[in-house]
């Protein structure tokens, strides 16, 4: 496997900065997945991450809920050989801090509702209104 994990065309993860932690996968797999250490744990230390500072601070506000102490671990076991599972968890990681580390959607502009949509939603009213009051038994 190369290295280097491609993320977008500008952004590339080197890959002295992943670590991954090969450990026993549960599932299908028979005996072979009591001898077999196929499941994959790929981590990404985003803190200490040679990313330009915006990037750097954009995932790590965007990850936060995923990061522990900075790191951001991807597990893949869903296949039943090692390589396949390696290839998984960077695709998965790639995934993430491409999601991350885009730049945030523009902001809304508040708009205000037309005249015509006004007026659709108090004649809505009105009819809801007459409604109810013809559900309404006669004045006593």
């Amino acid at each position: 496997m190369p290295d280097d994990l491609p993320v977008t065309r500008t952004l590339v993860i080197p890959g002295s900065e992943l670590s991954e932690r090969f450990s026993r996968s549960s599932g299908p797999g028979g005996q072979g997945v009591n001898t077999t250490d196929s499941r994959v744990e790929l981590s990404y230390d985003v803190a200490a991450a040679s990313l330009p500072e915006p990037v750097r601070a954009r995932l790590l506000d965007a990850l936060a809920g995923r990061l522990v102490d900075g790191v951001l671990t991807v597990a893949a076991s869903e296949y039943r050989n090692q390589l396949a599972n390696r290839r998984a968890a960077r695709e998965r990681l790639a995934a993430l801090v491409r999601s991350a580390a885009g730049p945030p959607p523009a902001k809304r502009r508040p708009t205000k509702p037309t005249r015509g949509s006004q007026r659709r939603r108090l004649d809505a009213k009105k009819r809801r209104g007459e409604t109810k009051r013809l559900r309404r038994g006669p004045a006593e």
